[in-house]
Parts: C-alpha cells; sequence; structure tokens
C-alpha cells in the first residue's frame, strides 16, 4: 500500500530523493518502484481554490510533472498519487530506441542543476500505448462503478487515465527522415488515451530536431499533426488539444514567428516554455561535467525560461494558455511563472532533488500570494489587451 507524504520519514524522503537523480534511473528507473506503489500517496484533496479548468480540462491544481520522468507510462497513477494536477508522459517515439550512449546524466547537485543527453530513449508507441489503454480501462470502470454514488453536479477532476490529467509528449526516432511522420504516427496511436498531445521539437539531444522550431518548419509540422488528429473521429469531448513544447535559447525572431504560427493555425492549444537550455552560465566553468554535450535544466534555466514566458505571454496576448516550465524548486518559484504569463506550472529537476514532499509545499503558495483581485486572472487568462501580467 502507498504511504501518506504526510507520515514519510524524513530519512526515506532523502533516499527517495537520491534515488530520483540517480544514473541508474534511465535504465530502470524508480518510476516501476512508483507502478508497483512504492511510493508515497497524497491522501488530502486539493482545496477547491487551487482547481481551475483549461480548454475543458479540469486540473484539481495547477502543478504538475513535466515528461523525462515517466517516459514509459509506467507509473502514470502513482506519480499523479502523488499530488500532481497533471502529469506528462514521454517523449515517446515511433519505433523503439535506446537515446544516446551512457554516461548521459551529469548532475551539479550544488547548482541545483542536471545536464542531460539522453536523446529519447523510448520503448516505443506501441509499449506505450498498451500501458495507457489498461489504465484507461481500468478509469472506465472505475466511473461506472461509482456513477451511482456521484452527484450530476459535482465537478470531478481528472482525465483518460485516472484521477489528474494525463498528457503525451510525443517524439522523432533518431534515424528518421520524416519527423511529420513519426508525429502522426504517435498521434493516431496514443491521442485516444491522452488528455494533451505535445509535440517535443526543441529537445537539444537529438540531431537536427530543433530546426523544426523555424517557421516554415514549424508551421508545416503544425498542420500535419493537427490534420492527423482531426481526421479521427472523436467523440463529445472532442480530439485532445494540441502542445508544443519550445526551447529557452530562441530569438525574439524566432519567439514571433512561432506566436504567428499559433495564430495561423488555430485551434493550436497550449505552449509549454521551456525544455532545457544550450547555453552554460558562468558559474558552470568551474564544473568539469558543465562541458559535457546536453541540455541544462534546473535553478540556472529558472530566470531564461522564465523571461521567454512572459515574452510569449506579450507576443500571444494572452490568448494562447501557457504552460511554465524550468527551474522551479519553490512556491516562490511557481509564483514567478504564474505572474509572467502561466496558467500551468510543471516540475522536473525540482522534484528530482526535491523528492515527493516538494509538491505539498509547493502547491497552495502561487495562489497565496497573489492579491484576491489576481485570482480571477489566475483562474481563467483572458486578458487580451497584450501587456505583460507581471506589473
Amino acid at each position: 500500500m502507498a504511504l501518506d507524504i504526510a507520515l514519510l520519514p524524513r530519512r526515506l524522503q532523502k533516499l527517495l530523493q537520491k534515488s530520483l537523480t540517480s544514473q541508474k534511473r534511465y535504465s530502470w528507473g524508480p518510476s516501476r518502484a512508483a507502478a508497483r506503489g512504492w511510493v508515497p500517496r497524497e491522501k488530502r484533496p486539493d482545496p477547491s481554490v487551487l482547481g481551475l479548468e483549461v480548454l475543458g480540462r479540469k486540473f484539481s491544481n495547477p502543478i504538475g510533472l513535466a515528461a523525462g520522468f515517466d517516459k514509459n507510462a509506467e507509473a502514470v497513477d502513482s506519480l499523479l498519487g502523488l499530488g500532481f494536477g497533471f502529469v506528462e508522459v514521454g517523449s515517446v517515439t515511433p519505433v523503439p530506441q535506446e537515446g544516446n550512449p551512457k554516461p548521459r546524466i551529469f548532475r551539479l547537485r550544488q547548482e541545483g542543476a542536471i545536464i542531460n543527453h539522453c536523446g529519447f530513449n523510448s520503448e516505443g508507441i506501441v509499449a506505450v500505448a498498451k500501458r495507457l489503454g489498461a489504465q484507461h480501462g481500468k478509469r472506465k470502470l472505475d466511473e461506472t462503478s461509482s456513477a451511482s454514488s456521484t452527484s450530476n453536479n459535482k465537478v470531478i477532476h481528472g482525465g483518460k487515465a485516472g484521477p489528474g490529467i494525463l498528457g503525451v509528449n510525443l517524439g522523432k526516432n533518431k534515424t528518421s527522415e520524416d519527423a511529420a511522420a513519426d508525429y502522426v504516427q504517435g498521434v493516431h496511436t496514443l491521442s485516444q488515451y491522452s488528455d494533451y498531445l505535445v509535440i517535443n521539437a526543441s529537445s537539444p539531444n537529438t540531431h537536427g530536431l530543433r530546426m523544426l522550431q523555424g517557421r516554415k518548419q514549424f508551421k508545416d509540422l503544425v498542420k500535419k499533426v493537427q490534420a492527423a488528429r482531426d481526421e479521427m473521429q472523436w467523440g463529445e469531448e472532442g480530439p485532445p488539444p494540441l502542445l508544443v513544447k519550445i526551447a529557452p535559447d530562441l530569438s525574439k525572431e524566432d519567439l514571433e514567428d512561432i506566436a504567428a504560427v499559433c495564430f495561423s493555425c488555430t485551434p493550436l492549444g497550449w505552449l509549454i516554455i521551456s525544455n532545457t537550455t544550450i547555453s552554460r552560465p558562468d558559474f558552470a566553468k568551474k564544473y568539469p561535467v558543465a562541458e559535457e554535450t546536453g541540455g541544462l535544466s534546473g535553478k540556472p534555466l529558472l530566470n531564461l525560461s522564465t523571461n521567454i514566458l512572459k515574452e510569449m505571454y506579450i507576443l500571444t496576448r494572452g490568448k494562447i494558455p501557457l504552460i511554465g516550465c524550468g527551474g522551479v524548486f519553490s512556491g516562490e518559484d511557481a509564483y514567478k511563472k504564474i505572474r509572467a504569463g502561466a496558467t500551468l506550472v510543471q516540475l522536473y529537476t525540482g522534484f528530482a532533488y526535491g523528492g515527493p514532499a516538494l509538491i505539498p509545499r509547493i502547491k497552495p503558495k502561487p495562489l497565496a500570494k497573489l492579491p484576491l483581485g489576481s485570482v480571477l486572472l489566475f483562474k481563467r487568462r483572458k486578458n487580451s489587451d497584450g501587456e505583460s501580467s507581471d506589473k
């Protein structure tokens, strides 16, 4: 049986935290331990004030887990049970691939940072579809059995995989010559099990991938993936929203191009800002591992990714929901993302270093810090005057 986070001994928290940043995580992973229920479970319900609805999806809270932790959808239920409002699995490639050679994870613990050069290591869409299909079936069975005891007027948070929202992050195979075909294959196979889909065109660890963020390439890619999704048959809930995850190393012109494509390819769902950075801060010079190839995540990414987030909020005039990702280690960090324009916030490296106990500490703080008159801004993001929310 899963443990209550509030009752988890401090020593056990530290052991679990250590495992989250272990190199071995990428070969066997505590995600498998999570799948067996060997992780704490948050039993306290989220305060109703933290709940919000975005594009028809009901989130119990705005804090989610970014893609990269549960690459193969092995632990969705247990990760949602930690208290996340949403969990994103992947990146998932059409054909299984090993990714880049090991070692490919390098920790800068003193700086709260990680450099990864994983390269979309994935079991492939067939294996992931089988797992998500089983979880989806269980969810439907649970809904049927509890229907008689649920009030019709009660708002139920959750999605395809259980009590929280499930996102599926799609990648391309390293040897593929047709990136769009890879993403389309992911849509056809996995969209029925997801509450939202993500085009990951910004990982720095797959050669040539970031070139897809150029205006023409980006527009062509989005249109092909949208068409693949829209040609499928959907029920009353409609197709899953389509998101794009972008890099923090883009120029002002690149950002303007992406914003323009977002409006021309309406309805493009959301943007996730941002992926890891290929840049290295000045302090990195004293760490030999900082010379390793790969994307840098963690605390050094906070300001860079938040500035890009703010810029994209202005360029999209607040009309496209944004997910803030990069360097979030505290409630204060999450609050910065929301003030910069984010509707939702994702953790990754902060969770790796802080462990499951970070989640209940971080969730109430962003909203608690907002002035009462700003709660509506947080809940609905209806500002359309094109000005930054950070005033």
